[in-house]
Parts: C-alpha cells; structure tokens; sequence
C-alpha cells in the first residue's frame, strides 16, 4: 500500500466510524455532560473530517466540502429511518455543516505554505 492509499484508508475509517457512533443505540452513549456537548462533538467531528479530507485533496476542496455535508444529512436521515432510540436533528445537521466548513477554512488556511500529500 502506498503513503497516499493508507491516508486515504485512514479517511475512509473516519467516516466508519461516525457511521457506527451515529448509528448506535442512545442509551450505549454517554450521556452528553453539559448542554450544547452534542452540537460541539458534531461540529468538531465534521470539521476534523473535512479538513483531512480538503488536505488529501486540495484541488477538490468543494467537492470535499459538499460530500461530507451530504454525508451528515444522510447520517441524521439514517437516524430517524434505522433506529429506534435516535432521531433526526436538523441542528445536528447544521453543526456538522459549520464544522466542515471551519474544518475546510482552517486546513486551506495551511496548505499555502505547506505541499500535499
């Protein structure tokens, strides 16, 4: 496997794993230890997703940017349509969008000086 294949792979094990966080029973999951925790969790979550991906991709940022907002509504779809403890949340929805956006923000702002993978 090449340096660029397993960064990849390493992406692709990201969204794995919130697939399954997401889709696991509510009562499996902490429970969240301030008001708010969920909607941060969603943002930093999404923006660590993005920004990877805007920084294994920079030539494709957008379609980065669109793919994983995409992915975090079907997530949130997912979630009222396959399980019986979660529900969809249009705000969970839009944290994940803002992370993704602040994620991408915060890696662009990076790969200026620094070369791709």
């Amino acid at each position: 496997m090449t340096r660029r294949a397993g960064l990849v792979a390493i992406w692709i094990a990201m969204f794995v794993v919130i697939t399954v966080g997401s889709l696991l029973p509510a009562h499996d999951l902490p429970p969240p230890t301030f008001d708010g925790m969920d909607k941060l969790e969603h943002a930093l979550g999404y923006a660590v997703l993005a920004g990877y991906g805007a920084w294994l991709f920079p030539t494709r940022r957008l379609h980065v940017l669109l793919g994983v907002i995409v992915f975090g509504i079907a997530i949130e779809v997912a979630q009222g349509a396959f399980t019986a403890s979660r529900s969809a949340d249009v705000f969970d929805a839009i944290a994940d969008a803002i992370g993704a956006a602040a994620g991408q923000l915060a890696v662009r702002r990076r790969q200026r000086a620094e070369p791709s993978p």
